[in-house]
């Protein structure tokens, strides 16, 4: 089994940790509110809150910019991606707040 050199293993890791920075710098200047107390949207239509941290899957399975978790709301599995608050009425961004998915893993 031949073992890549120590030297291209740290260029994959730091273009893939580049890649991951721009994507967020892309996601916050188009409007998305990545972090501790993200608005996401289940396949299903239902809004709640969860941690979206780029790069970093805690409770969930990372498929590109969708991610598969457990919705709190109607207790099942499904595709998850972030929601814009700005697109929201208050209503809906208000009900999002209310619902959270668990903190910890």
């Amino acid at each position: 089994m031949r073992r890549r050199p120590r030297k291209k293993r740290s260029g994959l890791f730091a273009a893939l940790a580049a890649a991951e920075v721009a994507a967020t710098i892309v996601a916050r200047s188009r409007g998305y509110k990545l972090g501790w107390r993200t608005v996401v949207r289940c396949h299903a239509g239902h809004l709640f809150t969860t941690i979206w941290l780029p790069g970093v899957s805690l409770k969930s399975l990372r498929l590109g910019w969708w991610r598969i978790q457990r919705c709190p709301v109607g207790s099942h599995w499904t595709i998850v991606h972030p929601v814009k608050e700005a697109d929201l009425p208050e209503s809906e961004r208000r009900e999002a707040h209310e619902r959270r998915d668990i903190r910890l893993p």
